[in-house]
C-alpha cells in the first residue's frame, strides 16, 4: 500500500494536534495545584515582612530596609539562605522520624486551605463537615513535632515536642466547642454556608456580635496553637534552646518556619470566615450601603472578594504579631491551668447558652 505525502502530513499533524493537547491537559491539571501553593507562598513571605515591620514599630527601630523595596524580599532571601544550607543529621538520632516531622507539620497545615472560601463559590472543597476537617487535620501537626523531638536525640528537643503535644490538646478542646456554637448559629458545619448565614444581616449579622465570649476564647485557643506568644513554650529560647528545632538545619529548619506561619495565616483565615462575615463587606449603613459579593459576578467579584477575606485576614494579624512584644511567656502550668480551668469552662457555657438560645427559638 503507497501512503502519498499529504495524507503523511495530515497524519503527522493530527498525532503533533494530540500530543499538544495532552501537554495543555496536563497543564490544566498543575494550574489548580500550584496556583494555591502559590498565593499561599506569597501570603506568608507577606507576614514575615508584616511582622518584622510592626515589630521594629513597636521597638522603635527600622526593620528590614535593603532586600527590596521597603525590604519586602527579605524574607525571601532569609529563604534562599536555608535552602542551601547544609543539611545536617543527628548521628545518634532517629533519622526517618527527624526527617518525617517537618514534612507532616507543613503537610497537614497545607491540607487545611483546602476547605477556606476565599470567595464567593471559590473553595477548594466544600465539605458538609468543613471546619471539623479543619480541627481534626490540624491536630496531626503535633505528631510531627513529637517525631522530630524525639528523632532529634535531645533532651530539650523531645522536651519541646512533648510540650507542643500537651499545648495543642490543651487548647484544642476549648476551641471545639466554639466552632459548634457556630455551626449551630449557622445551622451547618460548611465554612461557605457559615459565611453566608451572616450576610443575610449584614455588619451586625458577624458572628463577631453574636458570640462575643466564643470569639475571645477562640482567639486565645487559636494563639496557642499557633505556639505565639505568651504561648511558645514549645520552643522556648531561653529555656530549651530552640525547642523541637534545636538540632535542625537547612531547608528542614525552615520547614518549620514556613509551617508556623502556615498555622498564623489559617488561623486568621478562619477567624475572618467564622466570625468576620468572610468574603463580604458588611459595612455599616453610615458609611456603605450594603452589598453583597454574590451579587457582583465574574472575575471582578471573584476579585473583590479574595481582597476582602485577605484584608480581614492581615488585619487580624496585628493582634498575635503585638502580643508578641507586648506580653510576657506564661510557664508551663499556667498555661495548662489556663486552658483546662479557665477556657474549656467558658466554651462549654458558651455552647450551652448557644444551645439553648436556639431551642427557645424554634
Amino acid at each position: 500500500m503507497i501512503i502519498d505525502t499529504t495524507e503523511l502530513q495530515a497524519i503527522n499533524s493530527f498525532f503533533r494536534l494530540e500530543s499538544l493537547k495532552g501537554v495543555y491537559g496536563l497543564i490544566w491539571l498543575l494550574v489548580p495545584i500550584f496556583t494555591p501553593v502559590l498565593g499561599i507562598t506569597i501570603g506568608i513571605l507577606v507576614i514575615v515582612w508584616l511582622e518584622r515591620k510592626i515589630s521594629a514599630g513597636v521597638q522603635q527601630r527600622i526593620g528590614p530596609e535593603y532586600a527590596g523595596p521597603l525590604g519586602i524580599l527579605q524574607a525571601l532571601a532569609d529563604g534562599t539562605k536555608l535552602l542551601f544550607k547544609e543539611d545536617l543529621l543527628p548521628s545518634r538520632g532517629d533519622i526517618l522520624l527527624f526527617s518525617l516531622g517537618p514534612s507532616i507539620a507543613v503537610i497537614s497545615i497545607l491540607l487545611s486551605y483546602s476547605v477556606i472560601p476565599f470567595g464567593y463559590r471559590l473553595v477548594l472543597a466544600d465539605l458538609s463537615i468543613g471546619v471539623f476537617l479543619w480541627i481534626s487535620i490540624s491536630s496531626i501537626a503535633p505528631i510531627g513535632l513529637l517525631m522530630s523531638g524525639y528523632g532529634s536525640n535531645n533532651k530539650y528537643s523531645f522536651l519541646g515536642g512533648l510540650r507542643a503535644a500537651a499545648q495543642s490538646i490543651s487548647y484544642e478542646i476549648p476551641l471545639t466547642p466554639c466552632v459548634l456554637s457556630i455551626s449551630l448559629l449557622s445551622n451547618s458545619s460548611s465554612t461557605v454556608d457559615i459565611v453566608e448565614a451572616q450576610s443575610k444581616y449584614g455588619f451586625w449579622g458577624w458572628n463577631l456580635w453574636r458570640q462575643p465570649i466564643g470569639f475571645a476564647v477562640f482567639v486565645i485557643s487559636s494563639l496557642a496553637e499557633c505556639e505565639r506568644l505568651p504561648f511558645d513554650l514549645p520552643e522556648a529560647e531561653e529555656e530549651l534552646v530552640a525547642g523541637y528545632q534545636t538540632e535542625y538545619s537547612g531547608i528542614k529548619f525552615g520547614l518549620f518556619y514556613v509551617a508556623s506561619y502556615l498555622n498564623l495565616l489559617v488561623s486568621s483565615l478562619f477567624v475572618t470566615v467564622l466570625y468576620l462575615g468572610g468574603w463580604n463587606l458588611s459595612l455599616p449603613y453610615i458609611f456603605l450601603p450594603h452589598f453583597e459579593i454574590s451579587e457582583v459576578g465574574g472575575v471582578f467579584g471573584m476579585t473583590i472578594g479574595i481582597f476582602i477575606t485577605l484584608a480581614k485576614a492581615y488585619l487580624f494579624l496585628f493582634i498575635p504579631i503585638t502580643t508578641r512584644w507586648t506580653l510576657p511567656r506564661m510557664r508551663m502550668d499556667q498555661l495548662l491551668n489556663l486552658g483546662w480551668k479557665f477556657l474549656l469552662p467558658i466554651s462549654l457555657g458558651n455552647l450551652l447558652l448557644t444551645t439553648s438560645f436556639q431551642l427557645f427559638s424554634l
